[in-house]
């Protein structure tokens, strides 16, 4: 895939001292006689039985709560939250590379995460071209999130859109129109929508792409236009980094409320990639999600759009032990309604956030069998 990241900068430093509002006050156990411990480790047992067949239970039958799961208009998922992911892959091989990952995390994605930019057809080129026939025919059965990117990848200086130059529309009829009006077909054919995200992570493409006001009037021109054109199919999507010390560029670059329907973070455990300490999934996750729950908006639907870790090359268990965390944490963080694992890598050394052996994709797959992550798609 002719995809770059863009670098993440001040990713090195992270605050980790958040406590969740549901944290759990812990009492010592006082001693047992050996008669009542035999008694109660028996009833532990029966107890975690029980717990495995209902599981069991619920996955094999993810709609058994009934027509009060059912995806609301904006598809969020009332009663638990969706399981989605970005599989790197070339335009014309998403299909497969999708069904392999499929097949090795023992069942079938919610959303699938792909990425564009605003280049212009050249050739067989299709950077630019929102919703290919590939993606579409994933989407049959899936939801998309489609990033959408103010870059011309590998283009010229001059080739790459500015945010100025969006607001002031100087991009409609060549790129915006044409991409919304295929947005609006592929509703109007499958009665579908899609998540849509506008220059993910904008708190690092400041001063580059240009100021965090003229972002803001980038969006929601975007988004006025797509309304001008009769769009109704799309899900707003605002995605940022998620680390602190850019707070005060979040607070700025937030388009508002009746602009945005998803607020989405990307937060990662990146270890030697960044030359950090090894964080749990807790410690990357519940800090950005209670700043946001305060400081942008307490309503909104949260995705952790794209989640994951590094390994450690002196444990090899340890990334399949930090997976294993995630039900327990995703139920605790409130309004978050769908979690993206990232399986790839970031430019850098030590940066490959990919599974990385058979034990940790036998982590994830246990994880994805969750009940609470097998949610109704209609």
């Amino acid at each position: 895939m002719k995809f770059i990241r863009p670098f993440r900068r001040d990713s090195g430093t992270r605050t980790t001292d958040g406590r969740h509002r549901r944290s759990r006050a812990r009492g010592a156990p006082g001693p047992l006689s050996r008669r009542r411990r035999l008694l109660l480790t028996s009833a532990t047992v029966v107890s975690a039985v029980l717990v495995a067949v209902l599981a069991l239970r619920n996955v094999s039958e993810p709609s058994a709560a009934g027509e009060e799961c059912e995806p609301t208009a904006l598809l969020e998922p009332p009663c638990g939250a969706w399981f989605g992911a970005f599989v790197p892959h070339e335009r014309a091989d998403l299909e497969d590379k999708v069904k392999a990952y499929e097949d090795r995390v023992g069942r079938k994605l919610d959303i699938v995460y792909t990425y564009h930019d605003m280049s212009l057809p050249e050739g067989t080129r299709r950077e630019g071209q929102l919703l290919t026939p590939e993606e579409q025919r994933v989407g049959d059965d899936r939801m998309l999130l489609l990033s959408w990117e103010s870059k011309w990848w590998g283009g010229t200086k001059k080739q790459q859109p500015t945010w100025k130059e969006i607001a002031a529309g100087e991009l409609d009829a060549s790129v915006i129109d044409v991409q919304a009006r295929r947005i609006k077909d592929y509703g109007e054919r499958t009665g579908k929508k899609v998540f849509l995200s506008f220059d993910l992570e904008m708190d690092t493409r400041t001063p580059d792409n240009g100021t965090p006001a003229e972002y803001v009037k980038a969006y929601r021109h975007i988004h006025d236009r797509f309304r001008e054109l009769g769009v109704d199919n799309v899900v707003w999507t605002w995605i940022i980094t998620g680390y602190l010390n850019h707070a005060d560029l979040f607070e700025r670059m937030y388009p508002g409320d009746g602009y945005v329907d998803w607020i989405g973070y990307n937060q990662y455990n990146y270890y030697r990639c960044h030359a950090t300490d090894w964080l749990t999934f807790e410690q990357t996750q519940t800090t950005s999600h209670d700043w946001i729950r305060k400081n942008i908006s307490d309503d909104k639907p949260l995705m952790l759009s794209e989640f994951g870790t590094a390994v450690d090359s002196a444990r090899p268990q340890r990334q399949a032990e930090w997976y294993a965390q995630v039900p327990r944490v995703l139920k605790d963080l409130e309004g978050v309604k769908a979690a993206l694992q990232w399986n790839y890598r970031d430019p850098g050394p030590h940066c490959n956030l990919a599974l990385a052996n058979d034990a940790a994709w036998e982590s994830l797959r246990t994880v994805v069998a969750d009940p609470y992550l097998n949610q109704p798609l209609k």
